[in-house]
């Protein structure tokens, strides 16, 4: 039993940044290489169940089963350490998945990103003009919409953890879309700033809160690239809402409406629809999907859920240590909170996405200042949006097939450099076309948002740890947009060259930060490696069964970089 236990972890621990499926395969190529139900693709996903994997030893299968008893983990019952499935079989469960989980995950946040973006093309129809604001006023009411949006991460992300992800996203959906259809009725700068923070309150959880309910359906090698998928819901969103703005901006006068009250307004009613739709289509868990709307016998057979529910733990056994249904209290929380050793990564969220935030934002702005028509600012906003899609799949892809995080992150920062500099050193008197043309390359770069959300998840180890984790991470990242919402001022319209000047020196900080943070954690994996190797044989063995140390704290885990 020493000998099989050591085996594994010393496979666990040999790599500064191990990877479950990679270390899996390690294995399979030195001892199994002749067993059929076992298949390695060209990025090195691992399909199909294993003979040595991390429950092979039954002391550990035992005990971590007890934790899962303890936790009243819901999906205990389809626990089972000898469970054998073929790589075919779990290949066509995770295209199963996709379709039923991802796919509908991917629409929930369209239904979010409409709302969060959907002002930057109404502005675009003389809507501040109307309600007596200038660009200043609209600033502030994106610093209270990100304020809280910020405030309401965290709280948003317990409560999500108590009532379920499948009860509180819906029910947040309907809110924020009812709230939303209320902007058509707006009539000065005192109900814009009352209806943005109430967005703000409404929308702050969701992200966090789905990212940990895809957690629940998908390995950690999976999550990556789905993310990436979920987050082309960005430029999807602004492909789309510039195509309709483009057309329903063009109903001023019906009614007696401008066009940005038909915006706000039916874009409202596409989302609730949305909305009351995900009570039904959001499952509370792999083995929880009978339900009147999904149908008597659920959406996975028994051995579909034996396949999910046993790939889920053997890749990441601290999957199963808290119930889905179970709420992360004060101590539990501020535990998670002193993981120092996180806040590296939520620096990086701080400060990453701030360069290309102000551009983004105005860009429909921008382009109406410098000569554009309302129709035409609105549909030239899409070929960035298209290439920030292709760039964002691409470099996660990158990410994925050579385990890399920080460095491959660092391309987006890298990217934005020489635009943003092209920006701040363009004549003023040059062609609007040279500059819409600047401003596309910058908006263009390739988006790490998908590989920093599943980078936080993966070096936080444990169901409680990620939920806060989540929430913290998403928190900087809202600072960082709070930030990023008052560079542009309006006496420095319509060029914004000092605004682009800050941009510059906060673009140069990020590219630096990243190989920062890579070198802090691959130190952080040597002294553990120290620490691990200095132990016997025996001494490994009685601490992975007895340790009372959790998640990134534990000493056979290294961090991922």
């Amino acid at each position: 039993m020493a000998s099989d236990l050591e085996e594994h972890k010393v496979e666990k621990v040999s790599d500064s940044d191990p990877d479950p499926d990679t270390k899996e395969t390690t294995v399979e190529e030195t001892t199994n290489s002749s067993r059929p139900s076992k298949d390695v693709t060209a990025e090195g996903e691992d399909y199909g169940s294993a003979d040595n994997h991390v429950f092979s030893d039954p002391s550990v299968a035992e005990h971590w089963r007890a934790v899962y008893e303890k936790a009243r983990y819901e999906n205990r019952h389809r626990f089972d350490p000898e469970y054998k499935w073929t790589a075919a079989e779990e290949r066509r469960l995770v295209r199963k998945i996709d379709a039923r989980i991802m796919v509908w995950a991917w629409l929930m946040f369209c239904a979010l990103d409409m709302h969060r973006r959907n002002i930057n093309r109404a502005i675009s129809d003389n809507m501040l003009a109307e309600l007596n604001m200038n660009t200043n006023d609209f600033n502030y009411g994106q610093t209270i919409f990100l304020a809280c949006f910020l405030a309401a991460e965290l709280p948003s992300g317990l409560i999500s953890k108590k009532l379920g992800a499948d009860v509180w996203i819906p029910t947040i959906m309907v809110g924020w879309s009812v709230v939303a259809m209320s902007q058509a009725f707006l009539k000065n700068r005192a109900g814009f700033y009352a209806i943005k923070a109430l967005l703000g309150l409404l929308m702050g959880g969701f992200i966090p809160d789905i990212v940990l309910w895809l957690t629940y359906f998908y390995k950690s090698r999976e999550l990556p690239l789905r993310l990436a998928w979920f987050w082309t819901a960005l430029s999807t969103v602004n492909i789309v809402g510039s195509l309709l703005a483009a057309g329903i901006l063009q109903m001023r006068g019906i009614n007696g409406w401008s066009g940005w009250q038909w915006l706000f307004l039916i874009e409202g009613l596409i989302t609730l629809i949305i909305g009351f739709f995900s009570w039904g289509l959001m499952p509370p868990g792999p083995t929880q999907t009978r339900h009147w709307f999904r149908g008597r016998d659920g959406w996975f057979s028994d051995h579909e859920e034996h396949i999910l529910v046993n790939r889920l733990l053997r890749d990441d056994p601290s999957k199963g240590d808290m119930n889905n249904r179970q709420a992360v209290g004060p101590a539990l929380l501020l535990k998670a909170v002193k993981d120092w050793e996180m806040w590296p990564l939520y620096v990086v969220g701080l400060t990453t996405y701030i360069p290309p935030a102000p551009p983004a934002n105005y860009l429909s702005y921008i382009l109406r200042q410098i000569g554009f028509s309302v129709f035409e600012a609105n549909l030239l906003a899409i070929p960035s949006q298209f290439l920030f899609a292709v760039n964002l799949l691409i470099v996660t892809w990158v990410s994925r097939r050579i385990n890399e995080r920080s460095i491959i992150s660092s391309s987006s920062n890298i990217w934005i450099f020489p635009w943003i500099l092209a920006l701040v050193l363009l004549p003023s008197d040059a062609s609007p076309w040279v500059r819409y043309a600047m401003l596309t390359g910058l908006l263009s770069y390739p988006y790490c948002h998908a590989i920093l959300v599943s980078w936080n998840a993966k070096n936080s180890n444990a169901v409680r740890t990620r939920a806060v984790s989540a929430a913290l991470y998403n928190m900087f990242v809202q600072s960082g947009n709070i930030i990023s919402s008052n560079i542009y001022r309006d006496d420095d319209q319509p060029l914004y060259r000092r605004g682009n000047r800050i941009l510059l020196g906060i673009t140069v900080f990020n590219i630096v930060l990243f190989y920062f943070v890579k070198a802090f954690y691959v130190w952080r994996n040597k002294l553990r490696d120290r620490k691990w190797n200095a132990m016997t044989t025996e001494e490994r063995e009685s601490y992975v069964l007895t340790t009372k140390d959790e998640g990134m704290q534990r000493l056979d885990f290294r961090f991922a970089h």
